[in-house]
């Protein structure tokens, strides 16, 4: 954490020794605040992907009281599988809690154009259920695309391969060539893994979308925990 005026926004990492570029959720260079980070130990990512979590909410409550305890003032986290969780956890923190950015679905959608709607890019089609849509309130139909299972990011963070980001690249663009192909009324994506930020300024460029992921959520969801006040000058409006 740098020390800055505001207090930090505090992130509950996976438990994952993985290289994190500059756009990744695990990046203090990715985010414009102070950021402070807590790892559960346990939560690999198969694990958090396939629902295989139950005996970890504890432990994820812990850490988001730890983060409170250092002056977090709200929380997110490194996985957007955890929103199947986000009711549950987040009734359970000190803190605010936006465990995914599957949350901006229902926003993104009643932004967008008549006759369009969002789709997501995930790290795990099979594994994206309805439950994880219905907890954030979001369509459980909405159209999904999953990187490919023997793709470079799957290989780096389950595999232990070295990262490709090239690879990566590639993956991430097929991925939303299918998502477009098969639903051409697609007006905006939606990167549900926190390990695709890097990739959203070129995806919005090439395929002329706008482009969401866990690091838009996080600055929209910190503006409003830290708040600044305005001039009390007297305009026309």
């Amino acid at each position: 954490m740098q020390s800055g005026r505001h207090p930090p926004l505090g992130v509950i990492m996976l438990d994952l020794a993985i290289d994190r570029p500059s756009g990744d959720v695990g990046h203090s260079a990715s985010w414009p605040f102070d950021v402070i980070f807590r790892t559960v130990a346990g939560a690999t990512a198969r694990k958090i992907v396939d629902g295989d979590d139950a005996d970890l909410i504890d432990a994820f409550v812990a850490a988001g009281d730890e983060l409170h305890a250092e002056g977090a003032v709200g929380l997110t986290t490194s996985c957007g599988f955890l929103a199947a969780r986000q009711r549950e956890l987040a009734a359970r923190m000190k803190l605010p809690l936006a465990t995914s950015s599957l949350l901006q679905l229902p926003m993104v959608e009643r932004c967008l154009p008549a006759g369009r709607r969002a789709g997501v890019i995930t790290y795990d089609a099979k594994a994206l259920t309805d439950r994880h849509f219905a907890d954030v309130g979001a369509d459980p139909k909405t159209p999904r695309a999953g990187l490919p299972m023997e793709g470079s990011l799957r290989a780096h963070i389950e595999g232990g391969r070295a990262y490709d980001r090239g690879g990566a690249a590639r993956d991430v663009h097929a991925a939303v060539r299918m998502l477009l192909s098969a639903h051409p009324d697609i007006g905006a994506v939606v990167f549900e893994c926190t390990n695709l930020p890097p990739f959203s300024d070129e995806v919005s460029r090439a395929f002329g979308l706008p482009v969401y992921d866990i690091i838009t959520l996080g600055r929209w969801f910190y503006s409003g925990l830290i708040q600044t006040a305005y001039s009390q000058s007297i305009g026309m409006g």
